[in-house]
């Protein structure tokens, strides 16, 4: 297929000129597939001058100029029902403070549902503003037994059409030509009628004229969603697929956990062989190496944590969970959108708290936010990986399954049950009516998603798994290392103390048990000692206020202290000090248990804290969620910590 109507005659833009583009789409299009071939890695997010609706922003050249690509919200009309959506309309039309109008836009139509997207064309189309279509989704299509021409879908339409492939890169080198011409682009004679009636008259007449043919129902997809989508095998195939993820995450991540913990322990040799200064060589062995190290130990597990998700996405599996749980999320007065949300937890609560924005009903959009930090985010997957290994042998089997990847769903699970049924009890309170809008969602069909998509969303979630390690973490990390090693102690406060000077171990301890830090821990550990907490898992718990994997950096240290060519068998062999328990390990089973049940529900990210604060636009509700959500913390650990000490001692 060939593009429809090309700019003539245009004068190339001066090397100084910007040229503003707005890629327009409903969503499941192709829209972001055109964004990122476009711009490529130059794209940058953000907020709206005043909203904090996302924006996505890059950049590119066209012969002289230089655009700057601006991907809106996804939306199936511009008679906005929720706030992404209201975005989307005023940047069209100009009416967002510090925002500008875009130049030109790129209206991105989906050929397999064409019917459709005319409806949102013709309203994009009465904006007036130099429109270009851009055609995806054409050769598939062709492959179902549709067919389309794509030059008299121009004719009929007034404006150029382009076909591409963004996952494939084809077509987008004609597109990113056509942006320079953008002045020249043709309009149409009429626009399309604004009353739904004609314009209904008027997508028939653009549809005959093209020769359009609705593509053949997808049979692979028909099939597979024959039981997939059914209420009972298709939640048993969900279970499963969900159990097989958390299996896999296991068993292929352990070696490569391993192998990058051997490496930390090879460096920490290194330190103490070339590094002379006892206070140099301890932050970079215990605060680096140790702590900071120990959190990147686990970078394999989340890389293949969203490797998984990216790809169950790209196949299309998601957005058919998202459907199942509609029916779910209908009986505690909640919609699908709002389990889209949720899910978008899964990686971190702070997208999911933004995805809220599609959600009609104000009423669900803040139920839907405080139960978020329910869902069981990257940043626990450390944490419940560390104490999973500190509670399961790793051999230990149940059938064909491995019993730390059954644990895992375990947590997995509590969460998610956890948030649907915060969720309901918040829209009983703040929305009696318990009134569920309509739920309308695109199921595309199944596809094998592109190699360079799904390394895009794998190196981003890692990128900033890295990120945070290199800063919060670090911060944290090297804060916590100085609260442990200060105040000093000369080699004759340690013999007068019965301390044996020859024995690093020795003096590591009792400089650990002697610091600030262990000051601060005993400061709070009456508040967790009826959960099992010493003053070392305190000042964890503390620390991981600032973000969760520092509970495993600061773990990391104390482990680095007592053997740090060892540190999960450090950690086992950890035991109290002093006090009534002195000599007793510190983490018994039910320790471990109350550890998991804490960090299932405490909200322990000031990120999310503000996020929530910037959505709702006040700090009644970020306070609510954080007060809630500690105590429920701190009850349902201690409850799980007295069961469990009925079973495991």
């Amino acid at each position: 297929m060939t593009g429809g109507c090309h700019g003539g005659g245009v004068a190339a833009p001066t090397p100084t000129e910007t040229i503003r583009v707005a890629l327009v789409g409903s969503p499941n299009a192709g829209k972001t597939s055109v964004f990122n071939a476009l711009t490529g890695l130059t794209a940058k997010t953000g907020n709206y001058p005043g909203v904090t609706v996302s924006r996505h922003v890059g950049t590119c050249r066209s012969g002289d100029a230089r655009c700057t690509v601006e991907d809106l919200p996804g939306t199936y009309s511009l008679e906005p029902i929720s706030p992404d959506e209201q975005v989307a309309v005023d940047v069209l039309d100009g009416r967002l403070d510090g925002s500008v109008r875009p130049d030109a836009l790129l209206m991105v139509v989906e050929a397999t549902t064409l019917r459709r997207s005319l409806g949102l064309l013709a309203q994009v189309l009465g904006r007036g503003l130099p429109t270009c279509v851009v055609l995806t989704f054409a050769d598939e299509l062709t492959r179902r037994q549709g067919h389309l021409d794509v030059a008299s879908l121009a004719t009929a339409l007034g404006v150029p059409v382009v076909p591409v492939l963004g996952h494939r890169g084809r077509g987008v080198d004609e597109l990113r030509d056509r942006l320079a011409g953008w002045r020249q682009w043709p309009v149409p004679v009429v626009p399309p009628p604004v009353e739904p009636t004609e314009r209904d008259a008027w997508i028939e007449s653009v549809l005959d004229f093209a020769r359009y043919r609705t593509a053949q129902p997808h049979r692979a997809t028909q099939r597979v969603d024959a039981v997939l989508l059914h209420p009972v095998w298709g939640t048993v195939v969900f279970f499963a697929v969900m159990t097989l993820f958390f299996q896999t995450i296991f068993t292929l991540a352990a070696p490569l956990q391993d192998a990058v913990e051997s490496l930390f322990v090879l460096l920490g040799h290194l330190v103490d062989r070339h590094v002379d200064n006892p206070w140099l060589s301890g932050f970079l062995g215990d605060a680096l190496i140790g702590g900071v190290g120990g959190v990147l130990v686990f970078v394999p597990q989340i890389t293949l944590l969203f490797l998984l998700l990216a790809l169950l996405e790209g196949v299309g599996y998601l957005s058919r969970a998202a459907f199942l749980m509609d029916r779910v999320m209908a009986r505690v007065g909640l919609e699908g959108r709002a389990f889209v949300a949720l899910l978008s937890s899964f990686a971190c609560a702070i997208p999911g708290i933004m995805a809220t924005r599609t959600l009609p009903s104000a009423r669900d959009r803040l139920a839907t936010m405080l139960a978020a930090p329910l869902m069981t985010c990257s940043a626990r997957l450390p944490v419940y990986v560390l104490l999973i290994s500190l509670l399961v042998d790793p051999s230990a089997r149940w059938g064909p399954f491995g019993v730390q990847g059954l644990v895992m769903l375990g947590m997995y699970l509590l969460g998610t049950v956890s948030a649907m049924l915060t969720a309901w009890l918040f829209k009983r309170v703040v929305d009696r009516r318990g009134t569920v809008l309509p739920f309308y969602l695109e199921l595309p069909p199944y596809r094998l998603p592109s190699a360079r998509s799904v390394l895009i969303a794998v190196w981003d979630a890692a990128k900033s798994f890295l990120r945070k390690c290199s800063t919060i973490i670090l911060v944290t990390t090297a804060a916590l290392w100085l609260l442990l090693n200060l105040p000093q102690h000369s080699d004759a406060d340690l013999q007068s103390a019965g301390v044996d000077t020859g024995n690093p171990a020795a003096v590591s301890a009792y400089v650990v048990d002697h610091s600030h830090a262990a000051g601060l821990g005993r400061l709070v550990e009456p508040v967790f000692a009826p959960l099992g907490f010493d003053w070392r898992i305190s000042v964890g718990v503390l620390s991981a206020q600032s973000a969760r994997e520092t509970f495993v950096a600061t773990l990391g240290q104390v482990a680095a202290a007592e053997d740090p060519e060892h540190p999960t068998q450090a950690l086992r062999d950890l035991r109290y000090p002093d006090g009534p328990r002195a000599g007793q390990p510190v983490f018994t089973p039910p320790t471990v248990v109350a550890l998991l049940v804490y960090f299932a529900y405490a909200l322990q990210c000031m990120a999310t804290v503000g996020v929530i604060r910037r959505e709702t636009g006040t700090w009644k509700w970020p306070l609510v969620a954080f007060g809630y959500l500690t105590g429920l913390a701190w009850v349902l650990a201690f409850l799980a910590r007295e069961l469990t000490t009925l079973f495991l001692p």
